[in-house]
């Protein structure tokens, strides 16, 4: 999943960066979604056409990229208005980002929603909710609380 958003990240940032000045602004958002989209349509294909067990399991979420608004973010907030190289750079910096959020959420999920992790049982006893969609929101709810409390924490610190 963390490849296919790369893909469309770095293309539809770098395509837009590119052609800013001919991009009317009142018509940005809807060419953003047309060019993320097409990024979206050809990472869906090349995933179907080399790797169909992996278009499988993706099913929905490949196509959802499309409204993701960390796509739709950037190419507002940053590709339309910064160079070519700025935009590829944020474009590496953002899916690099991604990937680690991306494994640190299914590494929780899978040890505390099947209680092992690369094959190695660690407990008998999973918390269940864990493996089914509600637990991607309870670990985000808690490494949410987790980053607030470490900023508060270094707030203190440097006011002290």
């Amino acid at each position: 999943m963390s490849i296919a958003v790369s893909f469309v990240l770095f293309g539809s940032n770098l395509i837009i960066s590119a052609l800013k000045k001919f991009i009317p602004p009142n018509l940005r958002i809807p060419i953003f979604i047309i060019v993320i989209s097409t990024f979206v349509t050809t990472a869906e294909y090349l995933i179907k056409a080399y790797v169909p067990n992996l278009h499988q399991q993706l099913g929905v979420f490949l196509p959802l990229i499309v409204v993701n608004c960390i796509i739709i973010g950037r190419a507002e907030a940053f590709a339309h208005r910064n160079t070519v190289f700025k935009s590829i750079l944020d474009a590496m910096g953002t899916s690099i980002g991604f990937f680690i959020v991306l494994v640190l959420i299914s590494s929780i999920r899978q040890i505390t929603g099947q209680g092992d992790f690369l094959g190695i049982v660690l407990f008998r006893n999973p918390a269940l909710v864990m493996a089914f969609p509600p637990g991607g929101f309870f670990t985000i709810g808690f490494l949410m609380a987790l980053l607030r409390y470490y900023n508060l924490k270094k707030k203190k610190r440097s006011e002290e």
